[in-house]
């Protein structure tokens, strides 16, 4: 996963996701950002926006959101191109007014073997919550499998199986947790939460699944259904402004508990100065709570360039997976970033 620093060539970017990112996950989306990366007249419409705003992912969902048809090649009517250009008022408006927020409740899958590695109970604070579905480790399936395909273990919660499964296919010795960890309080950060009982919100999150993973949107709303009406303490804005209150809310609902701060996906959407700031400022907020005597932990889990520096205390180098998996700024494993593969080192 590049960071948005790199968005100011946007056709550079654009042609890095289509061979890098979209390349063997979605057809679609492959074509369409390698068609961007060659169209003068779309490239000067998305260069006019924000750096942050140009990214494939929320570029597409809006295209989509107002038409665009999938799967379809860049150049097909009523496709990517045509929206764009016929429609730019109205897609513009949704790029900027919405963001990526695809809380993709597989990363639960690679999250949670370090999660219930940690003394319990766990206080949860997740930097860029969104709807807050990977607050629930407890609540899903787990079926862990190896590289033929043959099931390594299974995870269920303790009144049975979930409807939302999670698969994930794992190499090393990864230390499967033989139960789900007890979750005391879920809490985090973000600068737009959505509320899943707004059926527009619900609809959003959908529209940013990529077109071809089927399997991923059925999950995405199986677990909607599961915790729309489950309470998250999720605060409105930014993550250095706020996460110091999050944490101390954390440990007032749930004294005792492990506070775990953790993210997926989203310290890349930082500029380069906050990403180089943000593992001082995370590491700040925990000494806190470990100077009063609590136990607290910070889990990261981005793309291999978004933080070198965790990134580089890896033992191992990346194979099929680009998200580096740290504990406490220690890299103990690369992660598919939808959750379905997990190298341990």
């Amino acid at each position: 996963m590049r960071t948005m620093d790199e968005l100011g060539d946007v056709a550079a970017f654009y042609c890095h996701f289509a061979d890098h990112e979209a390349k063997g996950e979605s057809i679609t989306f492959a074509r369409w950002a390698a068609g961007v990366a060659q169209d003068a007249e779309v490239l000067a419409l998305l260069g006019d926006l924000p750096l942050a705003k140009r990214q494939p992912n929320l570029v597409f969902a809006a295209a989509r959101w107002h038409g665009a048809a999938t799967p379809s090649r860049y150049e097909d009517d009523g496709a990517l191109r045509d929206v764009l250009l016929s429609r730019w008022p109205q897609v513009r408006e949704t790029i900027l007014s919405r963001a990526t927020q695809t809380n993709e409740v597989g990363r639960s899958a690679t999250l949670l073997p370090l999660l219930a590695g940690l003394p319990g109970p766990l206080a949860l604070v997740e930097v860029g919550a969104s709807a807050g579905l990977c607050l629930h480790p407890d609540r899903w399936s787990y079926r862990y499998l190896d590289e033929g395909g043959a099931e390594v273990a299974r995870i269920d919660p303790a009144g049975g199986a979930s409807p939302v499964a999670l698969d994930c296919t794992v190499t090393g010795q990864v230390p499967i947790p033989p139960s789900l960890p007890e979750v005391a309080h879920r809490g985090g950060v973000d600068l737009n939460p959505l509320d899943l009982s707004v059926d527009d919100n619900g609809a959003w999150l959908e529209t940013l699944v990529w077109p071809e993973h089927e399997d991923r949107r059925q999950r995405l709303a199986a677990a909607c259904g599961q915790v729309a009406d489950v309470a998250v303490d999720v605060l409105c804005g930014d993550l250095f402004d706020r996460l110091g209150e999050a944490v101390d809310r954390a440990r007032t609902a749930a004294p005792g508990a492990t506070v775990v701060v953790f993210h997926t996906a989203v310290i890349a959407y930082l500029e380069e100065g906050g990403r180089a700031a943000w593992p001082e400022v995370v590491t700040e907020a925990l000494e806190r709570v470990r100077a009063d005597g609590g136990a607290a932990h910070w889990i990261s889990n981005e793309g291999i360039d978004v933080l070198p520096g965790v990134s580089a205390t890896a033992a191992c180098e990346p194979a099929d997976s680009s998200f580096c998996l740290a504990l406490d700024g220690q890299a103990l494993a690369w992660a598919h970033g939808h959750g379905r593969r997990l190298d341990w080192c």
